[in-house]
């Protein structure tokens, strides 16, 4: 009984906060700020709350199974949980949680760890994902993105369409001229149906470069569809190739859902040089109802250091000027602090790797079989096959002129063998470490695994610097 009436209770709330919502977009709507396209596309991400939260459930489920821990609820502010464990029913899309998850058939499973006094075996890298289930997005926060920067964005493009099309007809002086006058046009209220707008200022007579504009507006995407984070979840793993393995599994299990990917851990244009991925998936029933569901992908080192960040991009976000342009390249210098740290990480990861793979070379001698086969996991979010071919090339080379020696295995190991397990630890560094903007830094070179680390990243920074 206790279970129905709190669940009943919850529901009530969730209820309440639905009309409160779908209110505060009528009036935004009459009053002009939205229009009616951008209203009712709203109210379907606004009404039945309850339901969406509950398929943010099923994907997290089909992706992860049961939780691994108890359910805690998550504190926004200090970005810790609350050491407080709650019912199933008690969980709604006003409040976020945080659950922790295995991901099952990780390709980074059991192959890190290390062994201290009395036997005591820790795990550098484990299969825990902790993920953090956001609350539902305020509707005023939602309002002032879509009528705000994804407006701005919005116009910004419709500009620079109408410009790019008529000034491959006309001469430049008159699409710079109508480019402007479209941007006012779209200044002075809430538009979401550009070519209307382009149509009647550019008038009659412009038959061809009409065709051409609209095609080209049509695929302009309107403010409301760039709104996709009402519904969201971060996932934290320990090494990129957790987080991509995830991504592809999602495209697996559920490819017509999948609206978008965008993998940025190797990101280098980034002015603030921030590094995730993120998978759009729609929640809603089918392609013609879509409820975006935002889920970002982060590996633990950089989450903690992008915490510490929240007032100083808040700030940088909302400044339009040089000064804005300081800040973000100072976050871009802290951000790199938190790609070293990670890396470092890896390099370790290299080091108790490299412990072990003579053991694994004996153990494997007549059966054919690797301790580290299928790790890591190939993947397909990948740098360009040129760069990997150089890398191996280069790693040839520099293997038969013995810059790379195994010196520590059990047993003399062939040419051969030693090639396998430095291909092996190449592959383990591209797949894992992210590529950093300071040019200027390197791991210590002391020990194989650092000397190798550098080898692989040096190569991967001329890429980069292409």
């Amino acid at each position: 009984m206790k279970y129905i009436e709190t669940d009943n209770l919850t529901a009530a709330r969730v209820a309440d906060n639905d009309r409160k919502n779908l209110a505060a977009i009528d009036a935004a709507c009459a009053s002009g700020r939205i229009n009616d396209e951008a209203a009712a596309y709203l109210k379907i991400l606004y009404s039945d709350s309850m339901h969406w939260f509950r398929e943010i459930f099923y994907v997290l489920g089909k992706c992860f199974g049961a939780p691994k821990a108890a359910v805690m609820r998550y504190d926004y502010a200090n970005d810790t949980a609350i050491d407080e464990p709650i019912q199933i029913s008690d969980i709604n899309p006003l409040s976020p949680y945080i659950v922790q998850h295995r991901l099952d058939a990780d390709p980074m499973r059991n192959q890190f760890f290390t062994s201290s006094a009395g036997h005591k075996i820790d795990l550098a890298v484990s299969s825990i994902v902790t993920v953090i289930v956001g609350a539902q997005k305020k509707i005023n926060r939602a309002l002032d993105k879509v009528t705000g920067k994804y407006y701005a964005s919005y116009v910004d493009e419709v500009a620079d369409t109408v410009y790019r099309v008529i000034s491959s007809h006309e001469r430049e002086a008159s699409a710079r001229a109508i480019a402007s006058k479209i941007r006012a046009k779209l200044n002075e209220r809430y538009i979401s149906t550009p070519s209307e707008t382009v149509l009647s200022i550019i008038g009659s007579g412009h038959e061809k470069i009409a065709v051409d504009l609209v095609r080209a507006l049509d695929k302009v995407e309107r403010p409301r569809m760039r709104l996709q984070d009402v519904w969201r979840v971060k996932c934290l793993f320990d090494l990129i190739p957790q987080a991509r393995t995830f991504i592809e599994r999602i495209q697996a299990m559920m490819p017509d859902r999948v609206l978008s990917v965008r993998d940025s851990f190797y990101n280098m244009r980034n002015p603030r040089n921030y590094r995730d991925a993120k998978v759009i998936i729609n929640i809603g029933p089918n392609a013609n109802h879509v409820i975006p569901m935002e889920i970002i992908c982060q590996v633990r080192t950089f989450f903690e250091f992008e915490n510490k960040t929240h007032v100083v991009y808040e700030t940088s976000r909302k400044k339009k000027s040089a000064k804005s342009d300081s800040i973000e390249a100072k976050l871009a210098d802290y951000y790199e602090l938190g790609v070293k740290s990670y890396n470092r990480m890896i390099c370790d990861c290299l080091v108790d790797l490299f412990d072990r793979v003579g053991w694994n070379i004996l153990y494997s001698q007549g059966n054919g079989v690797s301790m580290f086969e299928g790790f890591p996991k190939e993947c397909k979010l990948y740098y360009p096959q040129k760069v990997l071919d150089n890398i191996v090339e280069k790693l040839d080379d520099a293997i038969q002129n013995e810059f790379f020696h195994i010196s520590n295995a059990p047993a003399k190991l062939s040419r051969d063998q030693e090639s396998k397990i430095f291909h092996f630890m190449a592959r383990f560094v591209l797949v894992s470490a992210m590529p950093y903007m300071q040019r200027d830094w390197a791991m210590p070179s002391d020990t194989q695994a650092g000397k190798l680390f550098n080898f692989v990243m040096n190569e991967v920074q001329r890429y980069y610097k292409k």
